[in-house]
């Protein structure tokens, strides 16, 4: 029976981590480029960048640098993170202030969708059977 928190979309995994660890520096970087005036955004966005290079370098995969994190909790984080990225300018009140608001709401709208399209499974398809199956 296949893991209902793993999905078989298009993306391959190890596209999925590069772009984390890509994310991971752009909130770090972010405060800085984009000059946040909140001092909120500025710390969040770096606490976010060192989380997800956490994650990313210690999830199973080909991207892992130590394999200690599980995939299927990999992709829970990740949804809990999408919905925290989406909420953060409105629960830590710099909703006002342009860059940090778009940053965090199209980061965490991209990496919902990185997500659901993600081909988690690394197990390889036998021919003539779906991998879902």
């Amino acid at each position: 029976m296949a893991n209902p928190l793993i999905h078989e979309g298009p993306v391959p995994l190890f596209v999925h981590g590069a772009l984390e660890y890509v994310a991971g520096l752009a909130f770090i970087a972010a405060p800085l480029l984009l000059d946040y005036d909140s001092g909120a955004a500025v710390a969040i966005s770096i606490v976010v960048g060192v989380v997800v290079l956490l994650v990313a370098a210690t999830t199973e995969g080909p991207t892992s640098l130590v394999n200690a994190l599980a995939v299927s909790v990999h992709v829970v984080l990740d949804y809990v993170l999408a919905l925290f990225l989406i909420a953060t300018p409105f629960l830590f009140d710099f909703g006002g202030e342009t860059a940090p608001t778009a940053f965090f709401i199209v980061l965490g709208v991209i990496h919902l969708l990185l997500t659901i399209g993600t081909r988690f499974s690394t197990a390889p398809v036998e021919p003539g059977r779906s991998q879902t199956s």
